[in-house]
């Protein structure tokens, strides 16, 4: 049984990454920043070739573990048994942890101190950290083992908390398996021991396009595998037999459905070319046949209505001929909205600029994914003092309180639309960069306005021309560069929220400058002398 003896709450984080880094800052700076302080944080670098470890050399109280690539279960099995904690939390470097997620968990476990594990829910976010949507948590019965029968009711690991004895008496993760690892333990902890869930959210899972869990065929026959292990554990229990049953189908259908909603994408955007026509048939021949006929159908119908059209002299408007849009998000919920791809492309274009102290709004994603190691100190400024990520609350219409010259970095994405006095949020930001300090800003153009909490208070769209002359006032003319994104088709894609994937990227490239979808800007601030010197010239 696992040792109840030990009243410690010392919690161990491994945090485990593979060509990662870019993402990793990020990971640790969440794990260190538990309202509970963990008693260790662990990286595992399973044969990285992007320097991990210049990463973490920035956090002295984190420890690096390098190994050859032995993939994840091997990674996480080296992290756990080098932990010392009594709790053992692992998170993927491209996660970000909750700040209130270590105590929450713990909680949980004071509550029900017999379970091998605790979980809790989640969010998924962006490449660039921003929030996407949040899935309601699948909470578990009294018999959690059959509850993991018919499907993964954790679905993200970092929300997981495990007893780390638990961990040892099972002996750990199946390094056999190079996806579904964490599945296929839990499936083993809940044959033996209680397991527990709370509604708490924990974690936020980074949806990047190159995540483990978007290979559908290969998981598919991963989690089947699993599936069929279980066998010979569930002996003559009616019950559990038919939710391995459930189990069975029930994973079949659901990578079907993605690699289907795929496929009918690409038919309807002329894309096929672009879909894994192989790793589909994969994914269907182990669909149930009744479902497998009803998708035929759909899809059928949808290449038919990519035949020529007749020639007549009317538009047809298709899917566009409605009052309201597609998609009502910006395209969250479809994927990448497409003004993240231009307002990525103008950060990555400059991100060489991102370097030593940065200042960003809301949160720091965009100046940790492009500053990376070049960053020595990174600020969060927001309106809000609830935001537990903010370094400095204030407004940039008012900055009394803001610092001058103190900042060799501003990163303002979208965010000049909610100021109203657009003249003084500019001599405000050109105050606080320091001399030789550079402004990347971003500015809608083409858009809808925000249906929540921030529709009240959007009051701009900028053209490139009237950009150009609100930062040349300040800035001079000499010292800003601005660049318009987008053409109209990709502005009629982002009005009707389709995301960045449903067109083509030389489609979405595609500049037309009579079109903007957004106005990006570089400004930088040049010492008196120098603006003086620039002047009389």
């Amino acid at each position: 049984m696992c040792d109840d003896a030990s009243s410690k709450r010392l919690v161990s984080i491994v945090i485990t990454t593979y060509n990662h880094a870019r993402f990793l800052a990020e990971a640790i700076e969440s794990a260190l920043g538990q309202t509970i302080r963990p008693g260790e944080v662990i990286v595992v670098d399973d044969g990285s070739t992007d320097d991990p470890g210049s990463v973490v050399g920035r956090y002295p109280q984190v420890q690096l573990i390098r190994q050859s690539n032995q993939g994840l279960a091997a990674a996480r099995n080296t992290g756990w048994r080098a932990a010392r904690g009594r709790y053992v939390v692992f998170l993927d470097a491209d996660d970000r942890l909750l700040p209130e997620g270590i105590a929450s968990n713990l909680r949980r476990f004071d509550e029900r101190p017999e379970c091998a594990f605790v979980y809790g829910s989640y969010s998924y976010i962006d490449a660039g950290g921003r929030h996407l949507s949040s899935p309601p948590l699948q909470l578990i019965g009294d018999d959690a083992y059959g509850s993991f029968l018919k499907g993964n009711c954790v679905a993200m690991h970092a929300t997981v908390m495990y007893r780390r004895d638990c961990l040892g008496e099972v002996g750990g993760f199946d390094a056999r398996l190079r996806c579904c690892e964490d599945y296929e333990l839990y499936l083993r902890l809940a044959r033996r021991y209680r397991v527990a869930a709370g509604e708490d959210r924990i974690a936020e899972y980074r949806r990047h396009g190159s995540n483990m869990s978007l290979n559908f065929p290969h998981m598919l026959d991963t989690v089947l595998e699993v599936l069929r292990r279980q066998s010979e554990h569930i002996n003559d229990n009616a019950q559990r037999r038919r939710a391995l049953t459930t189990g069975i189908r029930d994973w079949k259908l659901a990578y079907a459905e993605v690699q289907v909603s795929q496929a009918l994408t690409a038919a309807k955007t002329s894309r096929l070319g672009q879909v894994p026509w192989r790793a589909t048939a994969k994914v269907f021949a182990r669909a149930p046949m009744p479902f497998l006929r009803v998708t035929c159908r759909r899809i059928l119908r949808a290449l038919r209505s990519r035949l020529p059209p007749v020639r007549r002299k009317s538009v047809r408007f298709g899917d566009l001929r409605r009052l309201h849009p597609i998609s009502p998000n910006f395209g969250y919920d479809r994927g990448k909205p497409v003004d993240r791809r231009y307002i990525e492309d103008f950060l990555s274009r400059n991100a060489e600029d991102i370097k030593e102290r940065v200042l960003e709004i809301g949160d720091n994603a965009y100046t940790m994914q492009y500053g990376g190691a070049r960053v020595t100190r990174s600020d969060v400024l927001d309106i809000d003092e609830s935001n537990p990520r903010a370094t400095l609350v204030g407004d940039l219409a008012e900055g009394h309180n803001l610092p001058s010259e103190a900042f060799d970095c501003i990163v303002l994405t979208q965010t000049l639309q909610f100021v109203f006095d657009v003249h003084g949020a500019v001599t405000i930001l050109h105050r606080m960069l320091k001399p030789g300090g550079v402004l990347l800003l971003t500015v809608p153009s083409v858009s809808s306005i925000d249906r929540g909490e921030w529709g009240a208070s959007w009051y701009w769209s900028l053209s490139p021309a009237a950009l150009s002359r609100l930062l040349g006032r300040r800035f001079g003319e000499a010292n800003i560069s601005v660049t318009a994104y987008g053409n109209v088709l990709a502005a009629v894609a982002f009005l009707h929220g389709l995301a960045e994937s449903e067109l083509r990227p030389t489609e979405l490239d595609a500049r037309d400058p009579l079109y903007p979808v957004i106005v990006a800007a570089r400004a930088v601030k040049r010492s008196e002398i120098e603006h003086e010197s620039a002047a009389k010239a």
